[in-house]
């Protein structure tokens, strides 16, 4: 069965699956970039192996979400996987369901951060092509697959839609869900990471002694992921078209702060577009 680390882009999701594979798979709890595909992202190209004749025909694509999620459980196993897909249906087939998901853990970020992290990881070239990807309902990864690119496998068509709908999908999956916003993993990552380890442990039926919780949680400090790609690169990080080599993926993190970095109108732009989502969530 598999459990999601579900959520927008650049919200915070490979810091949970990070500290995920520390608490689990490192014998020492120690972060290890090199390794956290342990942890693997769905959709990949990969999963759709003799499912499909057009891989990028969105909607015999769709038609498999559920088949190819069967096929990971035949083994009986509980699974995570990482995903910035929306909770949606196309075309009446579902991303997933309860029958072949154990859980989700969805992870959420301020929109007026999300957007600076947008600007820089997609190489936008200014604020207003960073909102229209956050605004726009339409929106999907990976449409175009390039033979070239040492992620090809992970370049299949992903459905995120806008902020707003891509939070209120995946709220909706009602099946052992965990709600985690980054700015609490900020405030206060003792207290977040034992929540969600008291999560797992209900979940996996193993409890996790304290000291190895608190291993994790220090071994995945933003500057000590920042060290450790500077030190050994992260295999995830993306091509900077413009200046050559990769991105530094664990870029601003905690020192991303949209009062520093967005005008009024833009602020207040996206605050008005999301207010009600904002509202719930406490943002605003």
């Amino acid at each position: 069965m598999i459990i999601w680390l579900a959520s927008y882009p650049k919200s915070g999701n490979t810091w949970v699956r990070s500290f995920l594979y520390s608490l689990l798979f490192n014998k020492n709890n120690k972060a290890d970039l090199s390794e956290i595909s342990k942890i693997d992202q769905y959709p990949k190209r990969s999963h759709f192996i003799n499912l499909v004749n057009e891989i990028d025909n969105l909607e015999e694509l769709s038609q498999n979400w559920i088949k190819s999620q069967k096929i990971i459980n035949q083994d009986n196993k509980i699974k995570f996987f990482k995903t910035h897909h929306a909770l949606c249906n196309y075309k009446q087939s579902f991303f997933t369901n309860g029958e072949v998901s154990l859980g989700a853990i969805h992870i959420v970020r301020d929109p007026r951060n999300v957007i600076s992290s947008i600007l820089y990881h997609f190489s936008k070239k200014n604020y207003e092509e960073a909102r229209e990807f956050l605004f726009d309902e339409n929106k999907a990864l990976g449409k175009k697959f390039d033979l070239n690119d040492l992620n090809a496998n992970r370049n299949i068509f992903t459905i995120i839609s806008s902020w707003k709908n891509h939070y209120n999908s995946w709220k909706q999956f009602k099946k052992n869900y965990l709600l985690i916003k980054y700015e609490d993993l900020l405030l206060d990552p003792y207290k977040e990471f034992h929540r969600l380890s008291e999560y797992l442990s209900k979940l996996l039926g193993s409890k996790f002694e304290n000291d190895k919780i608190n291993l994790a949680v220090k071994s995945n400090f933003f500057e000590n992921l920042k060290r450790l790609e500077k030190a050994n690169g992260f295999a995830e990080a993306i091509e900077d078209k413009k200046a050559g080599g990769k991105k530094q993926f664990f870029n601003l993190g905690p020192d991303n702060d949209w009062k520093k970095l967005l005008d009024i109108d833009l602020k207040e732009n996206i605050e008005k577009e999301f207010e009600i989502e904002m509202r719930e969530l406490r943002y605003i």
